[in-house]
Protein backbone atom coordinates (compact mmCIF):
# COMPACT_ATOMS: atom_id res chain seq x y z
CA UNK A 1 0.00 0.00 0.00
CA UNK A 2 1.41 3.46 -1.17
CA UNK A 3 2.13 5.94 1.90
CA UNK A 4 -0.29 9.00 1.26
CA UNK A 5 1.18 12.48 1.86
CA UNK A 6 0.05 15.38 3.25
CA UNK A 7 1.48 18.97 1.57
CA UNK A 8 2.48 20.35 5.14
CA UNK A 9 5.12 22.63 3.34
CA UNK A 10 1.98 24.23 1.63
CA UNK A 11 -0.22 24.92 4.54
CA UNK A 12 3.02 25.96 6.95
CA UNK A 13 3.70 28.65 3.96
CA UNK A 14 -0.27 29.74 3.65
CA UNK A 15 0.03 30.38 7.11
CA UNK A 16 3.08 32.08 7.37
CA UNK A 17 1.82 34.38 4.53
CA UNK A 18 -1.36 35.21 7.33
CA UNK A 19 1.70 36.31 9.81
CA UNK A 20 3.55 38.21 7.04
CA UNK A 21 0.11 40.19 6.21
CA UNK A 22 -0.14 41.07 9.69
CA UNK A 23 2.63 42.54 10.14
CA UNK A 24 2.41 44.40 7.10
CA UNK A 25 -1.22 45.64 8.69
CA UNK A 26 0.87 46.64 12.17
CA UNK A 27 3.42 48.37 10.25
CA UNK A 28 0.38 50.97 8.78
CA UNK A 29 -0.46 51.90 12.60
CA UNK A 30 0.55 55.04 14.26
CA UNK A 31 2.68 54.10 17.49
CA UNK A 32 3.68 58.24 17.94
CA UNK A 33 6.86 57.94 15.44
CA UNK A 34 6.95 58.30 12.13
CA UNK A 35 7.70 55.28 9.70
CA UNK A 36 7.31 55.62 5.99
CA UNK A 37 5.38 52.04 6.26
CA UNK A 38 2.16 53.85 7.87
CA UNK A 39 1.89 55.54 4.07
CA UNK A 40 1.46 52.21 2.74
CA UNK A 41 -2.08 51.74 2.41
CA UNK A 42 -2.96 55.27 1.24
CA UNK A 43 -3.53 55.09 -2.41
CA UNK A 44 -3.59 58.50 -4.77
CA UNK A 45 -6.06 59.43 -7.99
CA UNK A 46 -3.01 59.41 -10.48
CA UNK A 47 -3.43 59.60 -14.04
CA UNK A 48 -6.44 57.66 -13.70
CA UNK A 49 -5.88 54.74 -11.43
CA UNK A 50 -4.87 54.29 -8.12
CA UNK A 51 -1.51 54.77 -6.91
CA UNK A 52 0.61 53.76 -3.75
CA UNK A 53 2.22 56.94 -2.22
CA UNK A 54 5.11 55.87 -2.45
CA UNK A 55 5.06 55.65 -6.55
CA UNK A 56 4.37 59.19 -7.04
CA UNK A 57 6.93 60.17 -4.69
CA UNK A 58 9.95 60.07 -2.52
CA UNK A 59 8.78 59.04 0.86
CA UNK A 60 11.35 59.64 3.51
CA UNK A 61 11.69 59.67 7.36
CA UNK A 62 14.23 62.90 8.28
CA UNK A 63 13.13 63.14 12.36
CA UNK A 64 11.53 60.83 14.45
CA UNK A 65 8.13 62.87 14.61
CA UNK A 66 8.25 63.84 10.80
CA UNK A 67 7.72 62.34 7.13
CA UNK A 68 8.15 63.93 4.11
CA UNK A 69 6.81 63.06 0.72
CA UNK A 70 8.36 64.55 -2.04
CA UNK A 71 6.30 64.51 -5.37
CA UNK A 72 7.55 64.00 -8.48
CA UNK A 73 5.06 65.22 -10.31
CA UNK A 74 4.18 69.09 -9.17
CA UNK A 75 0.03 68.13 -10.78
CA UNK A 76 -0.13 65.38 -8.50
CA UNK A 77 0.87 67.63 -5.03
CA UNK A 78 -2.94 68.21 -4.04
CA UNK A 79 -4.07 64.71 -5.11
CA UNK A 80 -1.71 63.71 -2.57
CA UNK A 81 -2.36 66.28 -0.16
CA UNK A 82 -6.39 64.92 -0.61
CA UNK A 83 -5.42 61.25 -0.13
CA UNK A 84 -3.45 62.22 2.95
CA UNK A 85 -6.69 64.26 4.92
CA UNK A 86 -9.04 61.68 3.78
CA UNK A 87 -6.70 58.69 4.87
CA UNK A 88 -7.70 58.73 8.39
CA UNK A 89 -4.15 58.82 9.56
CA UNK A 90 -5.14 62.13 11.60
CA UNK A 91 -1.83 64.06 10.16
CA UNK A 92 -2.39 67.38 8.90
CA UNK A 93 -0.16 67.22 6.13
CA UNK A 94 1.62 70.77 5.19
CA UNK A 95 2.72 71.95 1.83
CA UNK A 96 6.07 73.48 0.91
CA UNK A 97 6.52 73.18 -3.01
CA UNK A 98 6.53 69.62 -3.62
CA UNK A 99 7.36 68.58 -0.46
CA UNK A 100 4.49 67.58 1.48
CA UNK A 101 5.73 67.27 5.34
CA UNK A 102 3.70 65.12 7.52
CA UNK A 103 4.23 66.48 11.63
CA UNK A 104 3.08 63.03 13.73
CA UNK A 105 1.41 64.63 17.03
CA UNK A 106 1.85 62.69 20.02
CA UNK A 107 -0.90 60.15 20.75
CA UNK A 108 -2.96 60.85 23.37
CA UNK A 109 -4.25 57.99 25.69
CA UNK A 110 -7.78 57.48 23.93
CA UNK A 111 -6.02 57.11 20.47
CA UNK A 112 -3.32 54.37 22.02
CA UNK A 113 -6.21 52.51 23.41
CA UNK A 114 -8.31 52.64 20.16
CA UNK A 115 -4.97 51.76 18.26
CA UNK A 116 -4.47 48.53 20.66
CA UNK A 117 -7.99 47.65 19.74
CA UNK A 118 -7.13 48.02 15.78
CA UNK A 119 -4.03 45.86 16.22
CA UNK A 120 -6.21 42.93 18.12
CA UNK A 121 -8.67 43.05 15.32
CA UNK A 122 -6.06 42.89 12.65
CA UNK A 123 -4.70 39.81 14.76
CA UNK A 124 -8.31 38.25 15.51
CA UNK A 125 -8.06 37.81 10.97
CA UNK A 126 -4.48 36.88 10.53
CA UNK A 127 -5.83 34.16 13.61
CA UNK A 128 -9.18 33.03 11.16
CA UNK A 129 -6.87 32.97 8.20
CA UNK A 130 -4.56 30.65 10.09
CA UNK A 131 -7.56 28.61 11.28
CA UNK A 132 -8.99 28.48 7.72
CA UNK A 133 -5.52 27.36 6.85
CA UNK A 134 -6.11 24.15 9.09
CA UNK A 135 -9.32 23.56 8.31
CA UNK A 136 -8.46 22.58 4.62
CA UNK A 137 -5.46 20.58 6.46
CA UNK A 138 -8.02 18.84 7.94
CA UNK A 139 -10.05 18.36 5.16
CA UNK A 140 -7.34 16.87 2.92
CA UNK A 141 -6.36 14.21 5.62
CA UNK A 142 -10.41 13.51 5.83
CA UNK A 143 -10.08 12.85 1.90
CA UNK A 144 -6.87 10.47 2.64
CA UNK A 145 -8.87 8.12 5.32
CA UNK A 146 -11.58 8.24 2.30
CA UNK A 147 -8.26 6.95 -0.06
CA UNK A 148 -6.96 4.28 2.09
CA UNK A 149 -4.90 6.41 4.77
CA UNK A 150 -4.82 4.94 7.97
CA UNK A 151 -6.10 5.48 11.53
CA UNK A 152 -2.48 6.20 12.88
CA UNK A 153 -1.15 8.33 10.06
CA UNK A 154 -4.44 9.78 10.27
CA UNK A 155 -4.10 10.66 13.99
CA UNK A 156 -0.56 11.44 13.02
CA UNK A 157 -1.07 14.11 10.34
CA UNK A 158 -3.90 15.68 12.22
CA UNK A 159 -1.85 16.20 15.56
CA UNK A 160 1.22 17.88 13.01
CA UNK A 161 -1.46 20.26 11.38
CA UNK A 162 -2.56 21.47 14.81
CA UNK A 163 0.74 21.93 15.96
CA UNK A 164 1.39 24.18 13.11
CA UNK A 165 -1.76 25.98 14.04
CA UNK A 166 -1.20 26.54 18.11
CA UNK A 167 2.47 27.80 16.67
CA UNK A 168 1.46 30.25 14.34
CA UNK A 169 -1.29 31.20 16.73
CA UNK A 170 1.45 31.96 19.86
CA UNK A 171 3.79 33.67 17.20
CA UNK A 172 0.55 35.93 15.90
CA UNK A 173 -0.76 36.50 19.80
CA UNK A 174 3.70 37.35 20.74
CA UNK A 175 3.06 40.07 17.80
CA UNK A 176 0.31 41.40 18.78
CA UNK A 177 1.26 41.91 22.69
CA UNK A 178 4.87 43.28 21.26
CA UNK A 179 2.54 45.23 18.74
CA UNK A 180 0.24 47.07 21.73
CA UNK A 181 3.49 47.56 24.08
CA UNK A 182 5.17 49.63 21.25
CA UNK A 183 1.61 51.87 21.24
CA UNK A 184 0.81 52.26 24.55
CA UNK A 185 4.72 53.39 25.11
CA UNK A 186 4.80 57.14 25.96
Amino acid sequence: MEEIMIDTDDLQRRMDGALKSLRVEFGSLRTGRASSSMLDPIMVDAYGSLTPINQVGTVNVPESRMLTINVWDKSLVDKVEKALRESGLGINPQLNGTIIMLPIPELNEERRRELTKVAAQYAESARISVRNVRRDGMDQIKKAKIDGMSEDDQTLWESEVQDMTNDQIKRIDEALAQKQEEIMQV
